[in-house]
């Protein structure tokens, strides 16, 4: 596109004034994941030829071990934020940024994963000129806005609700160190097995409830913590981030529905017009915990996660196996 500038930023006292509204590609995200060990932020801005920002994109590298000796990939969440749509079209803004992003990184990184647009189209012909390729997925949000929690769930699972509230499970939001401290170990150790599962330093997470710009549970049961999870707010929604349960050990007590449930009690008592599930996994026949989240009266939808790796022929490999 004539007249437009298209750079990336690594630096945080070198970013232009962007639009904050959007957390996922905030200068707020940017500073705290370039401050937490193990992650490097990548903020891909367009500007037209008076130097105005029309479009900006973050992509955050991720460093971690596993099978690897060291396994680098980039997660962007979302398409990025436009200020001019009926100057500049959408579409060619988020190839020039997705472009210019894989250009830097692509020799950097085992693999790149966009994930969580808003439609399910949302850049196609884009992604796929620059190779990715994509994986069907599951959405699954709860609407807060126009009828409380209680009216879209079952009574069988408002009884199990009551049930283990009469027990003496309560879900709050992380206030002390303590409580911080076994939010951390369990939800590391819940995801210890889980290898695509990527679980940021802990000052990752003190940071964004210090911030405001997130919050964290906690879900006890006579002092012992059993479930916790970590939500974002970004645009009026709140998105449920991470989250994990002693399901196995405290059965009876349903640690899990009682998370789910209070965050997004929370959440709706706070006036945030819908709950994102971040992650519900691939749309498999048989998946328990897409069912599980159902449960709670949420709209399913399908969607792409799109990735692109750095090597060529497993890209290739891997663009056929999972080809439409």
């Amino acid at each position: 596109m004539n007249g437009l500038k298209t750079t990336i930023y690594r630096k945080s006292e070198e970013l232009p004034v962007l639009n904050e509204a959007n957390y996922f590609h905030s200068t707020r995200l940017f500073k705290l994941t370039r401050e937490t060990p193990r992650q490097k932020p990548y903020m891909v801005v367009v500007e037209n030829e008076r130097g105005e920002v029309v479009s900006h994109l973050l992509g955050i590298i991720r460093y971690r071990t596993f099978l690897f000796p060291l396994l680098i990939h980039c997660r962007v969440l979302g398409e990025g934020v436009y200020y001019r749509d009926d100057q500049y079209p959408r579409d060619q803004l988020f190839g020039l940024m997705l472009e210019a992003l894989t250009k830097s990184i692509s020799n950097r990184t085992m693999y790149i994963e966009v994930s969580n647009l808003s439609q399910k189209m949302t850049g196609y012909k884009q992604l796929k000129q620059q190779q990715f390729f994509p994986v069907h997925w599951m959405s699954i949000h709860n609407s807060l806005h126009s009828h409380a929690p209680e009216e879209r769930i079952s009574e069988r699972l408002q009884k199990r609700i009551d049930s283990s509230r009469a027990k003496g499970v309560e879900t709050n939001r992380v206030t002390t160190e303590e409580d911080f401290k076994a939010f951390l170990k369990l939800l590391r150790k819940h995801n210890l097995l889980k290898p695509k599962r990527y679980i940021p330093d802990d000052l990752f997470f003190k940071k964004i409830m210090d911030d405001g710009d997130g919050c964290l549970f906690v879900t006890k049961y006579h002092k012992r913590v059993i479930g916790c999870a970590a939500v974002a707010y970004s645009q009026g929604n709140a998105y449920l981030w991470y989250s994990a349960f002693k399901r196995k050990s405290y059965i009876s007590l349903h640690p899990d529905v009682m998370t789910i449930w209070d965050t997004m009690q929370d959440c709706y008592q706070r006036g945030y017009q819908h709950l994102v599930f971040m992650d519900v996994g691939l749309p498999f026949q048989k998946n328990p915990f897409r069912e599980f989240i159902l449960r709670f009266g949420g709209k399913e939808q399908s969607t792409f996660r799109w990735f692109r790796f750095g090597i060529r022929w497993i890209n290739n490999l891997a663009s056929w196996l999972y080809r439409e």
